[in-house]
C-alpha cells in the first residue's frame, strides 16, 4: 500500500515537471473553431453569472454574520465584472478582422493595427479582464482565510 502511493506521488511529480518544462504539452488553451463551440462557451458564462447572482443573493438573504462571508459577496462581484467583460469581448471579438491584429512572435507581442474603431478599442479593453479576476480570486482568498481562522477559533473555545 505504501509503495503503490510512492509510485503515485512520484508519478504526479512527474507529469507536474514535464508540464512545467514543456507547457506547449499541456494544453491549456482551447480554441473555439466551429460557432458550436463560442455559443457553449457564451452560455457557460451566462449561466455562471446567473450562479453568481444567486450566491450573492443568499448570502445576503441569510445575514451571514462573519467578515469571511462579505469577502464572499465582494468574490462574487468581480466575477461577475469578469463574466460581463470576457462575455462582450468574445462578442466584440467576431467583429475584429484577422488582419487588424499582428501576433509577431506569440501572444505577448500582440499589436493592434490603426486606424482604432470604437470596436477595435472595445475588443482592447475588454482583453484587459484580469483587472477583475485577479481581485476576486484575491477576495476568494480572503474569504476562505478569514472562514478558516473563525473555525479554528471556535474549536480552541469548545477544548
Amino acid at each position: 500500500m505504501i509503495l503503490l502511493r510512492k509510485i503515485k506521488l512520484k508519478f504526479c511529480l512527474l507529469l507536474l515537471t514535464v508540464f512545467l518544462i514543456f507547457p506547449v504539452y499541456a494544453q491549456a488553451l482551447q480554441s473555439h473553431t466551429a460557432p458550436e463551440g463560442i455559443y457553449v462557451h457564451q452560455l457557460a458564462h451566462i449561466f455562471f453569472i446567473a450562479s453568481l447572482c444567486y450566491l450573492f443573493w443568499d448570502i445576503r438573504r441569510s445575514a451571514f454574520p462573519e467578515k469571511g462571508w462579505r469577502y464572499l459577496q465582494l468574490f462574487c462581484i468581480f466575477m461577475l465584472l469578469w463574466n460581463v467583460v470576457a462575455f462582450t469581448g468574445h462578442w466584440v471579438g467576431d467583429f475584429i478582422q484577422p488582419n487588424d491584429i499582428i501576433k509577431e512572435s506569440g501572444h505577448l507581442s500582440t499589436r493592434m493595427i490603426a486606424p482604432f474603431t470604437p470596436t477595435k478599442l472595445l475588443y482592447y479593453f475588454t482583453k484587459l479582464d484580469h483587472i477583475f479576476s485577479v481581485p476576486a480570486i484575491f477576495c476568494l482568498y480572503l474569504c476562505l482565510h478569514s472562514l478558516y481562522l473563525t473555525a479554528y477559533k471556535g474549536e480552541e473555545e469548545n477544548k
